[in-house]
């Protein structure tokens, strides 16, 4: 698979099992306004996430989940954005992105006068200097182990997505009319086009102005004035900078909430909406942004989401009328439901997403033997067959970790890569490998998710006929995104979910030390190759690097790919521009477009 650093990959399997509760009326019944262009406009779309929401920064680990994603997308603004025949669109209104060079690579990127935070400062060379520092990891001076983890140094930036890419390039320096800044890379950049401010990750999503403030600094000149002057990073020569670390341990955290601050400058917007209103673990309000008209403008003036995590309880609820839009989770007893539903569009298809087992590469699993004897116990077909087989005949378990099923690639990194050794369960194996040993082994999952529950449930039965001793750590949805990476379980069950552009969200997830390597796998060989992989602009030649890591990524029994995540859309005949999207922004890619139907 093909991961975009700009998706930061994000983590889609937190669903929540949450009562249905009272739903705002749609306002839509009223007659709307005419906009100039003689397209309704008003009303209220209320659409069903299947997670809670948890956090206003998406670009952060811990915040790194798709709910998150989706309000950044709705109430920030950037230079493009991807449609859903996975193309790149510029957002002209809102900037410009320059090719000054091609050899060297320099790009100018210029933010147009005019566009605004919701608090009426400008968006400026200071957002942007901001979100290249935390984007390059330009601070960070880290040295890694053998086996990833650090041994000197800090990595300031929590960031979710990969630095290499932005750390091609020297430090920037804001233009003469401080809305731009102009990028100067080393070599080339296979994803430079969209590496910096693309709408997917929040567009420009941090206010340079707010986090000096909070991180304690007199203003954002002061920011600028700290970025430009602290030298950057060197892992052979580390030094404490504490004032960079005052604004990295605010933006890591600051922003994550479940209830809406009090303090407004915590949510700024300059995007098509706000946030206005949260009630936490059930529902957020998304009022529109009147001073916003730098991009595609929306012709609803409210969203309202609910947090739904059960299919048959989405269902019910566009079924009653109480919601306008959904996406659960498919199965064939869903689609079965939904067609049958009177005044109700359905639409499928395959997600840029696949369901995955991770091991931790410490603890028990510290052992490769170990960590091989669960593997051979996965019922990765058994798990197909219940989960996915119903509503997609062809499905089958997915043998790579970088490629789905229906990409070119695919047949050549899976007949070679060693997944053959993991297609049948293998319980005698295993116990061979465990010579008597009975480990115990912490699984993580999101336990109100049905299809984890499912894949957890006959993980646990077989990998107990091995010997394994298993602990159920299921969490809520509320709770799975922050325990990633945190050390409470061994082996964990989620999903991943990409942009469908661009290669840097291999590193992103493999390499060593990245905030989304959540297992602790490091490979110095599949390192190097990544490090090529992101300055290679051939297909053919990404392609092959891929096949090469994909292969070291199953050599290290890292864990083991289950299946692609198909998808379905529903939405009432009461409103109208929603269109399938197969990435990790789903029906909100176009959001601008929903309309309420008179």
């Amino acid at each position: 698979m093909r991961f975009g650093r700009t998706s930061k990959a994000l983590g889609v399997a937190a669903v929540a099992a949450l009562a249905l509760s009272a739903c705002a009326a749609n306002t839509g019944t009223e007659t709307p306004e005419e906009s100039a262009e003689g397209e309704a406009t008003g009303g209220n779309i209320r659409v069903v996430e299947v997670n809670a929401f948890s956090s206003f920064n998406s670009n952060s680990s811990e915040g790194n989940v798709d709910i998150n994603g989706k309000i950044a997308y709705a109430t920030h603004s950037g230079f493009n954005y991807i449609n859903n025949d996975l193309e790149v669109v510029p957002n002209e209104d809102f900037g410009s992105m320059e090719v000054l060079s091609e050899d060297p690579l320099s790009v100018k990127y210029t933010v147009n006068e005019g566009v605004n935070w919701s608090d009426g400062e400008p968006v400026d060379g200071g957002d942007l200097l901001l979100s290249w520092a935390i984007g390059s990891g330009y601070f960070n001076d880290s040295k890694l182990d053998d086996a990833g983890e650090v041994v000197s140094g800090a990595t300031y930036f929590d960031y979710a997505g990969d630095t290499a890419g932005l750390a091609l390039t020297e430090l920037p320096e804001i233009g003469e009319d401080g809305r731009s800044i102009t990028l100067n890379y080393s070599e080339p950049f296979a994803d430079y086009e969209v590496a910096f401010g693309l709408m997917t990750e929040g567009g420009i999503s941090t206010p340079a102005h707010v986090l000096a403030e909070k991180g304690g600094l007199a203003d954002e000149d002061a920011l600028i004035e700290l970025i430009q002057t602290t030298p950057a990073g060197d892992p052979e020569s580390p030094v404490e900078r504490p004032e960079v670390q005052a604004l990295a341990d605010f933006w890591n955290t600051g922003f994550d909430t479940k209830s809406l601050p009090t303090d407004p400058s915590l949510f700024l917007s300059n995007g098509p909406f706000v946030a206005s209103a949260i009630t936490p673990d059930q529902s957020m309000t998304l009022t529109r942004n009147e001073d916003y008209n730098w991009g595609p403008e929306p012709k609803v003036d409210e969203i309202t989401v609910r947090y739904i995590g059960e299919a048959p309880a989405q269902v019910q609820a566009l079924q009653n009328g109480e919601v306008d839009i959904i996406a659960p989770q498919a199965s064939a007893d869903t689609v079965e439901q939904l067609e049958g539903l009177e005044g109700v569009t359905v639409e499928q298809g395959n997600q840029l997403s696949y369901d995955h087992l991770d091991l931790n590469f410490s603890g028990v699993f510290e052992d490769e033997a170990v960590r091989e004897a669960f593997m051979k116990t996965v019922p990765r077909q058994q798990l197909v067959d219940t989960i996915t087989k119903k509503i997609n005949p062809d499905a089958e378990p997915l043998d790579s970790q970088l490629f789905l099923t229906d990409q070119e690639p695919y047949e050549e990194a899976a007949s070679t890569n060693g997944s053959e050794a993991y297609a049948e369960v293998d319980i005698e194996g295993a116990k061979e490998l465990l010579d008597g040993a009975t480990p115990e082994v912490r699984i993580m999952y999101n336990r109100d998710n049905p299809n984890r529950l499912n894949s957890y449930t006959l993980i646990a039965e077989s990998a107990a006929q091995a010997g394994f001793k298993i602990v159920d750590g299921g969490l809520g949805s509320s709770d799975w995104g922050s325990a990633l990476g945190n050390g409470t379980y061994d082996a964990t069950i989620f999903g991943w979910i990409n942009s469908g552009v661009g290669v840097s969200g291999v590193p992103q997830i493999f390499k060593s030390g990245n905030g989304s390597n959540f297992n602790g796998f490091s490979s110095p060989e599949a390192d190097k190759l990544m490090d090529e992989l992101i300055v290679t602009t051939d297909p053919a030649e990404q392609d092959a690097l891929q096949v090469q890591i994909d292969k070291l990524i199953w050599d290290s029994k890292y864990g083991l790919p289950l299946f692609q995540v198909p998808g379905v859309d529903a939405f009432s005949d009461n409103v109208s521009g929603i269109e399938y999207m197969p990435n990790q922004t789903g029906v909100w890619w176009n959001f601008w477009d929903w309309q309420v139907v008179q």
